[in-house]
């Protein structure tokens, strides 16, 4: 951190070999925006919205409030992440997997970045507001300010059970997705909630075993920055067995039936058989690439997927 405070001023906002502020083409000006946004997060935040709709539904809900809830969600994620990049600007011009953004190449000023977040936020509370609800509106407002305020500024840089608690944040889609169709929350939504929220840390984490140098060289005291991969390994297999046991109890409350249950069975099972490997691999002192730590990653964004489109289409099957 003393390296970035040494530097002259506008060395984060543009790199030596970034583009000149009055020569960026409008494609790539276009494009840089977009990245500011995350759309790959996005997609997953998404993912987890529509499908409660047609639970909460119970069929196929009304297609212009679909259509307005994603474009507000895209909204309140793509606000709440520019805000993000513009906080860590810092940090990001310091780490491999974050030296190709916006404001580290100079593409886009902090200022700019500023003002975008901040358009976004406000323009999707206005929107969820007055094309969704005020409940939605509220939910999503409450979401940006605890990924921008609780994690981003608060807990990120200072415990390690950071993931833990600003995952929260990227729980609120399900109960975004509730109360746009039924202007309330429930305790399947809250079901869904705790899923995504056991879900997140173990998702994460092994990204993190695999790009912990960077994490250690800008002081970010992720788990695996701060652990061995035993502790890491175990803190994951704990985290999965509550997230598969969590996704179970749907069907006991009687809001899904048979098929949305052997998917979550097969989907868990093949979840936990990733989550015990990557821990018999840490336990044997296996490091590097052996560790396979990213096919647990890559597992999870399937098993999410999987889980959630079984949500949706379980109404049409009971």
């Amino acid at each position: 951190m003393t390296a970035v405070e040494s530097r002259p001023a506008g060395a984060l906002s543009q790199s030596p070999g970034s583009p000149n502020p009055g020569h960026r083409p409008f494609g790539a000006r276009l494009k840089a925006f977009i990245a500011l946004t995350k759309p790959r997060v996005i997609e997953l935040l998404l993912m987890t919205t529509v499908p409660v709709m047609f639970l909460a539904a119970g069929g196929v809900p009304d297609l212009w409030l679909v259509l307005a809830t994603c474009i507000g969600g895209y909204l309140s994620a793509g606000g709440a992440a520019a805000y993000n990049m513009y906080i860590d600007r810092d940090i990001d011009a310091l780490m491999d997997r974050t030296a190709q953004r916006p404001l580290v190449t100079g593409m886009v000023s902090p200022r700019e970045c500023l003002v975008f977040a901040t358009a976004l936020a406000v323009g999707s509370t206005v929107w969820f507001w007055y094309l969704v609800n005020p409940l939605s509106a509220m939910l999503s407002l409450g979401a940006i300010l605890f990924y921008v305020v609780v994690y981003t500024m608060i807990l990120k840089r200072r415990t390690s059970q950071n993931i833990v608690w600003g995952g929260i944040a990227g729980c609120m889609p399900v109960f975004i997705g509730w109360s746009s169709v039924t202007n309330s929350v429930s305790w399947a939504s809250l079901v869904l909630f705790l899923v995504i929220f056991f879900w997140t840390p173990p998702h994460y984490w092994p990204l993190s075993m695999k790009v912990k140098d960077d994490y250690e060289r800008v002081g970010v005291p992720m788990l695996p920055a701060v652990a061995g991969n035993k502790v890491v390994a175990r803190q994951i297999v704990a985290y999965s067995w509550v997230m598969v046991a969590v996704s179970l109890l749907l069907q006991p409350l009687g809001y899904t039936g048979w098929f949305y249950t052997v998917v979550a069975l097969a989907c868990g099972a093949f979840w936990l058989r990733e989550a015990h490997g990557l821990q018999a691999r840490a336990k044997a002192g296996i490091t590097g690439a052996k560790l396979k730590e990213m096919r647990l990653f890559h597992w999870s964004i399937t098993y999410v997927s999987l889980l959630f489109v079984a949500v949706a289409v379980d109404p049409f099957l009971r």
